[in-house]
């Protein structure tokens, strides 16, 4: 892969993109051509819980190559983008001691920039503040960050109750914005590596198709045995791990509340929802000089390779 030497010269792989586009293939031929360790940048994946649903690489699938961070958390904890980033720091100085190129793999773009950029150090949310703001109409807690931040507000969807809830306790309980938080992210790698990233944007209908046969393969596999296991453990519905795609339609199922083609329907719209909503966010966020690939893979792995190598 003529990489020189990945502790030498820091060098990180990452291959983003929308869940079932290639990504996991593509992460393992790399590693065939270099020593690897192929770590894990889907947060469906680090759940212990979640190998089928996920789509995480089983033991022969990882077919003797060195993976972290792939379901090591419990699934009655939850895993933050901050709590990952960590890990993966470590993951990759690790890899990097040992002269292993790590390859970053997922879907999960926020966890992606908060690795290279950083998190803003906002404290803790008074617990009371929260609970009083958590309280409050979407309507009511917008019109009270137009008071106290009015450039904040504008920036916010005022129908968007997550944001604007979170925008509004971080500067009534800190004194500061949002946006002034995030001025002054800390922990960021990206100026500290060599990154050769690639971007997976293949056709929509093609990844769609593929979005509908993976969620059949997965039944095969066991996926309704692994939501009939999570049901078992009475987990907290807010809970990460309770609302993975899958989870909820599968148990609509299980439970008989619903036909297992009505399940297996409606899973799969959320998965092609999903994978949309992924595809825009990598197209629009990535910066402007990511390789994209725009087209299905395939065994041009040595094209892959010189693509990776330009940046």
């Amino acid at each position: 892969m003529n990489m020189i030497s990945p502790k030498q010269d820091k060098n990180v792989a990452l291959v983003v993109g929308p869940t079932a586009s290639g990504k996991s293939a593509l992460a393992l031929e790399i590693a065939k051509k270099q020593p690897s360790v192929i770590i894990n940048a889907d947060s469906a994946q680090v759940y212990s819980d979640l190998r089928v649903l996920s789509a995480r690489p089983s033991d022969a699938e990882m077919e003797g190559i060195e993976h972290q961070l792939f379901g090591y958390i419990d699934g009655k904890d939850s895993c933050s983008a901050a709590r990952w980033a960590r890990d993966a720091r470590a993951a990759i100085a690790d890899a990097h001691d040992r002269d292993k190129l790590p390859i970053l793999v997922g879907g999960t773009g926020l966890y992606v920039r908060v690795l290279l950029d950083g998190i803003a150090p906002i404290p803790e949310i008074d617990p009371e503040i929260r609970q009083k703001i958590r309280k409050m109409e979407t309507l009511e807690a917008y019109h009270a960050l137009q008071d106290l931040a009015p450039l904040s507000a504008e920036r916010l969807n005022a129908a968007d109750r997550t944001r604007v809830q979170r925008a509004l306790e971080v500067v009534q309980s800190t004194g500061q914005t949002l946006d002034q938080w995030q001025k002054h992210k800390l922990g960021g790698i990206g100026d500290q590596i060599r990154l050769h990233p690639l971007v997976l944007l293949p056709p929509r209908e093609w990844l769609y198709q593929r979005c509908d046969l993976r969620l059949h393969q997965m039944l095969e596999q066991g996926a309704a045995d692994e939501v009939e296991r999570l049901l078992e453990r009475n987990l907290a519905d807010n809970q990460p791990v309770m609302r993975a795609i899958g989870v909820a339609e599968l148990a609509g199922w299980l439970s008989g509340e619903t036909s297992k083609e009505m399940a297996v329907e409606q899973a799969q719209i959320a998965t092609r929802r999903y994978a949309k909503r992924q595809y825009t966010w990598f197209r629009n966020q990535c910066p402007a000089d990511w390789p994209r690939i725009h087209k299905a893979l395939n065994n041009d792995i040595e094209g892959i390779f010189e693509i990776l190598l330009r940046k």
